[in-house]
Parts: structure tokens; C-alpha cells; sequence
């Protein structure tokens, strides 16, 4: 039996190691195009920001590890062009430029996301980046030496491309950022929550365009100038963080069903086709509040669908469940994190709220280093709680979690503000914050 896993990211990977972990007899063999693996996209800002020493510090595992100490297989700089999934092969090209083929038992497509670059002028120049992979990441940094760049533009302001922005100013860079939205973090926080963000890193010194698109990148060659409402300024160079978009194009070729977004699976993570599994950035999930299709483009999912992935390719029932997309970010002194719906997602979809909200401390107030946190949590007709946004300097990510859990149980206002939260002065308030924004809903409601 062999099982061929096409991608080495945080999907392929665990997917393989699972199976490994379950199944010590099947060969498992994982093709991917990177010369490098088992390293995690999320770390590059912070290796541009220099709070990560190298590169090499966020490679976790080599090709040798994998074959030693768990008899995987990894075909590195190779690129899968073909599947027949008839006959259970996929046709691959090497380095070289050699072309052959590999039998499959089992096959399973971590083919993540590709870079979403929009069709403006001047986007193939010299000089304008894309932040997928460890190679981009790298390519920056020798640009900005090699050049000794001073201004950049970065162009989307999501979570990478605001770290990003975070990590090239304090790289030493002047720092443009342009969104064609009308707010910073658009995909995980309302306006007034992202206003905070926006603030922050304003009063760092990076300048926002907020409601335009960038019209187009100037020079002859390389990088001049960026024009965004008619206007120019100039810059040596633009990092394009405007998004993905899921590689489907081999499940296409297997005849693997394609659903709105991405490709189809069961919660088992099948695909239509009983003996090929995908998992991560290229495969479509079910929202757990709407019960909708949604895409979920984040290391934490794909690890998780490899787990429920490489169980039932061992041969063990697993299933993977709803998705609140749940996320977190760290730029500069601000953890920034989001989970289930906003208010803005709310009102799109017709779903009526109760908003509550808090600014409060970290810690108790006497206690010396605490920190501000503002809490926003959304509360559904039913007073079951939908949604959560944190902007803080501390403890972000724990209290995204718990919210996450109180999401998936359908937790009510009452109940949380009757739940029991631990306290110790250099670690938190005697009052916890969550709860101070849970009483400010039951507030309004007996307004």
C-alpha cells in the first residue's frame, strides 16, 4: 500500500505523520515543489521585523529527518503536472526537467493557495514580492540590502500584510500601506475594533490609504513609485499581501468535485473520489454559526484536517467538524484576535445581535506591567454568544479560545457571566474582562 501526499506544508505534513503514526507498514512518499520544508509561512514577518534571528530558525524539519525517524519519503523541487486518477498515478517533473510517474494506493492533495496578485500595471517589475514562501521571504531581504531600500509599499492590509508593514518599519524602512477596504483587518475585525489597530501603527509611524485601490506600480525596470487615487509616491519596492487563492487546478484534473470555493470534501476529508483526501488552504469548509460553505486558510485548520485526514487513510473513524475561524496576530505591542462572526458579518447575513464591549487591564490594576485590552463580543436574538474580537497587549489568544469553546458549546450571555474565571494579581484583573463585555450586553437587554 502506498499513500502520496502532493504538498509539504502544515496540511501535507501531518497528514503523513498521522498516517505514520496509525500505519507502520504503508509507504508514504510526499511530493513538493519547495526545496525547503516543514518551516511555517506565518513566522516570515517576524524574520523581517528581526525578532527571529534566520530563516533557518523556522525550518523545523529536513527530508533526512523525515526518512530516518519516520520512514517518509519526500521528493523536494518536484512538481506533480498530472493525475489519473483511473488508473490511481500522478505524473511528475523534476528539477532536471525529468518526467515520471508514481502509483498510488491512497492520494491526498495539500495543494494550499496561490497568491492572489491583481492585474494592475507594473506588477511584474523588478522589485514587487509576494509573502507565500520561505524563498519570498528571503528574496526581500536580499532585495533590501542589495538595493538599500528605504520606502516600501505594501498593498492589503490583512493580517500578513500589516505584520509585514510592522517588520519593515522597524527593519528601518519608511512603510506605505494601502487597502482598498475601508478599514485595516477587514476579515476578522469591525471598524471600531480595527480603528484601534489602525491607530497603533500610525503612531508607529506607517502611513495608511484606506477606501483605494492601488492603481498601478511605476518604473522602467524596477520599483519607482506606487499611483493610488491619481496620486504617486515613491518607493523602491512593493510586497503584494492581497490575498489567495485555493490551488485546485490537480484536483480538476483528477475529476475531484469542486464546490463553491475550493474542493469539495466530506467531514471525513474526502474528496468525490473515494481514495483521494484533501486537506488545507484548497479545500472548503462548513461555517459552524451560518452552516454555510467558507473557506478557512489557516495552519491551525490544516493541521487539524491532516490529523482527521491521515486517521481515516490509517483506517481509524475521524471526522473533521465546523469551523469558527478562529485567528490571532502579534504586531509590534498589539495581539489582535477574532473568532465566529462580527457585527459587520451579522448585519450582511441578517442575523440579529446584542453587541457587548469592555476596555479594561491585564492585570489588577496595582500590579505593575498591565496592559489594555478591549473586548467586543456579539451576541445572537437568543442571547447565545456568535462572536469575539480582542485588541490587547497581553493574553490575547488564551481568551480568544475560551470564547471559541463558549461559541461551539452555544454558551448564553447568563451563563458566561455567571462562568468561573481564575485570578492572581500579575496575571489578571479580579474581574475578568470577558465578563465585564458580557455584562454590558445584559445591560442592554434589560434597557
Amino acid at each position: 500500500m502506498r499513500a502520496v501526499i502532493v504538498g509539504s506544508g502544515a496540511g501535507g505534513l501531518t497528514t503523513a505523520s498521522t498516517i505514520r503514526k496509525y500505519d507502520k507498514d504503508i509507504e508514504i512518499v510526499v511530493v513538493t515543489k519547495e526545496k525547503e520544508i516543514a518551516y511555517s509561512p506565518c513566522a516570515i514577518p517576524y524574520v523581517i521585523e528581526g525578532v527571529i534571528k534566520s530563516f533557518d530558525d523556522i525550518v523545523m524539519h529536513t527530508p533526512e529527518y523525515y526518512k530516518k525517524e519516520r520512514n517518509i519519503e519526500i521528493l523536494t523541487e518536484t512538481t506533480v503536472i498530472d493525475v489519473n486518477s483511473k488508473e490511481n498515478k500522478i505524473m511528475c517533473i523534476d528539477k532536471e526537467g525529468n518526467k515520471f510517474e508514481i502509483d498510488y494506493d491512497y492520494l491526498v492533495l495539500a495543494t494550499g493557495a496561490v497568491p492572489f496578485i491583481p492585474p494592475i500595471e507594473g506588477k511584474d517589475l523588478e522589485g514587487v514580492f509576494k509573502v507565500r514562501t520561505i524563498e519570498d521571504g528571503r528574496n526581500i531581504l536580499k532585495y533590501i540590502e542589495e538595493n538599500n531600500c528605504r520606502k516600501v509599499a505594501v498593498v492589503g492590509a490583512g493580517a500578513i500584510g500589516l505584520e509585514m508593514a510592522y517588520g519593515l518599519k522597524k527593519r528601518g524602512l519608511e512603510v506605505l500601506v494601502i487597502e482598498m477596504a475601508p478599514q485595516v483587518l477587514p476579515r476578522f475585525l469591525d471598524p471600531d475594533m480595527a480603528e484601534i489597530v489602525q491607530k497603533y501603527l500610525e503612531k508607529e509611524g506607517i502611513k495608511i490609504i484606506l477606501s483605494k485601490p492601488l492603481e498601478k506600480i511605476v518604473g522602467k525596470d524596477r520599483v519607482e513609485a506606487v499611483c493610488v487615487d491619481n496620486k504617486l509616491y515613491d518607493v523602491d519596492m512593493v510586497i503584494m499581501a492581497t490575498g489567495v487563492r485555493p490551488n485546485i487546478e490537480l484536483a480538476k484534473k483528477a475529476g475531484c468535485k469542486i464546490g463553491k470555493y475550493a474542493i469539495e470534501v466530506s467531514e471525513k476529508m474526502q474528496t468525490s473520489i473515494p481514495n483521494i483526501y484533501a486537506v488545507g488552504d484548497c479545500v472548503e469548509v462548513t461555517d459552524f454559526i451560518t452552516g454555510e460553505k467558507t473557506l478557512s486558510p489557516f495552519g491551525s485548520t490544516a493541521v487539524r484536517q491532516g490529523v482527521v485526514a491521515g486517521k481515516n487513510i490509517a483506517g481509524i473513524e475521524a471526522k473533521f467538524y465546523p469551523v469558527l475561524n478562529s485567528a490571532v496576530s502579534k504586531i509590534g505591542d498589539l495581539e489582535i484576535g477574532g473568532t465566529g462572526l462580527t457585527a459587520f458579518s451579522a448585519n450582511l447575513k441578517r442575523i440579529p445581535i446584542i453587541i457587548g464591549k469592555a476596555t479594561a487591564l491585564t492585570r489588577a490594576r496595582y500590579y505593575p506591567g498591565g496592559k489594555r485590552i478591549d473586548i467586543k463580543m456579539i451576541f445572537n436574538e437568543d442571547c447565545r454568544v456568535v462572536g469575539c474580537q480582542i485588541v490587547g497587549g497581553e493574553r490575547v489568544a488564551e481568551r480568544i479560545d475560551a470564547m471559541s469553546i463558549a461559541i461551539f458549546k452555544k454558551v448564553t450571555a447568563e451563563e458566561l457571566a455567571n462562568m468561573e474565571f481564575c485570578y492572581a494579581p500579575p496575571v489578571s484583573m479580579v474581574y475578568e474582562p470577558l465578563s465585564l463585555a458580557v455584562e454590558d450586553a445584559l445591560n442592554k437587554l434589560i434597557k
